[in-house]
Order: C-alpha cells, then structure tokens, then sequence
C-alpha cells in the first residue's frame, strides 16, 4: 500500500494571482531514503513514484481516487492568508502632509 499526501499549493512569491491554487494535488511519498551522488551532487532515489503528481479539481475526487485504490492518504488543509483590499491612491499619500 502506498501512501500519499492531499494538498492545495500555495501561491508561490513570484505569483501575484492565486490561478494555481483552485486545484488539490496528490503526491506519493517515498519508501526509500535519497541519496546524494558524489559525482554531480544530484540527490536520487530508486523510487519513481515520488515524480507522480495528480491533479484533481475537488478534495472529494482526490479522496476517491485515493480509496478506490487503495492508498493511504493524508489532508494537509491548506493555509488562508487575507490580505485588505489596497488602493491605487494609497501610494500617492503622504501621511506627514496630511498629519495622519
């Protein structure tokens, strides 16, 4: 039985929309340990299914998915930062002229 992970991605810093992150991934985790190769400083595994990343567009197609296979999943819920609603304006203010 494999075992894998359930999350939302979060928006990277480079991203200024949140596009990306409407979708829940699925990833394996991995059963063997990586090593580093000496020659090029790659770090490998024999285990391929850690590059296997399934895409689904609900946490309850992910879920099924994950039980009508078989594996053991885990949910990582996913974090909501909130942000004020800024405005344009606000960047042409000076508060030392308007003693704010």
């Amino acid at each position: 039985m494999g075992k894998v992970r359930i999350y939302q991605p979060s928006k990277t810093a480079l991203q200024s929309g949140k596009g990306k992150t409407k979708k829940w991934l699925m990833e394996f985790e991995t059963k063997d340990p990586m090593l580093a190769c000496s020659l090029m400083g790659w770090v490998t595994s024999q285990d391929t299914s850690q590059q296997l990343h399934l895409t689904f567009s609900s946490l309850r197609e992910a879920i099924s998915f994950a039980k009508e296979k078989g594996l053991i999943y885990t949910v990582c819920n996913p974090t909501q930062i909130s942000s004020p609603p800024k405005s344009y304006g606000i960047n042409f203010t000076c508060s030392r002229i308007r003693g704010c």
